[in-house]
């Protein structure tokens, strides 16, 4: 066989792989080009997501921020309730009401009846009700009310009542 026919295989085998490698690597960049798109369209989804959840974390840190300050605020308003059930506790301690109705019943229903008044009172103001003359013009929390001085200060601090005597709040009670 003439060495040309050999060379001439040569060429056409040569061809045929040539054609066969292209083919091929056709098909694996078309493979890779969509691999590389989905890649790139979940990247971007997980861009978005990871967002969103950025997002969500700061609105879960801002919350519970916002809650604990509400707790504190409830311990310091249970901590002065429980200071002044102590000091009820305490005032009705001191006497013995049984005792003393029996021996002077006038007196005891008249205090009772008056600090009645003064409590009632005091449910009033906490439920919004116009302030007296006598307890906008109050000095001290005992002289605004002597059954719950501490409305003064939370009045106070409110901005509804001014302080006109110039004492700080743990003056006033």
């Amino acid at each position: 066989m003439p060495s040309f026919m050999y060379t001439g295989l040569i060429i056409l085998v040569m061809g045929g792989v040539g054609a066969w490698y292209y083919d091929v690597t056709q098909t694996k960049i078309e493979t890779l080009t969509a691999y590389n798109a989905t890649l790139t369209a979940n990247v971007d989804k997980l861009e978005e997501v990871n967002l969103k959840n950025i997002d969500t974390i700061a609105k879960m840190e801002s919350n519970f921020e916002r809650q604990r300050e509400q707790y504190t605020q409830l311990q310091e308003s249970f901590s002065k309730i429980r200071s002044q059930n102590n000091q009820l506790k305490d005032r009705l301690g001191k006497h013995d009401l049984g005792a003393l109705a029996a021996a002077k019943p006038g007196l005891v229903e008249r205090v009772v009846n008056n600090a009645s008044a003064k409590v009632n009172r005091c449910f009033e103001i906490v439920s919004g009700a116009l302030l007296t003359e006598k307890e906008r013009n109050a000095k001290n929390g005992k002289a605004f009310n002597s059954e719950c001085p501490w409305l003064y200060d939370d009045l106070i601090a409110n901005g509804v009542l001014i302080d006109s005597s110039g004492a700080t709040s743990e003056d006033n009670n």
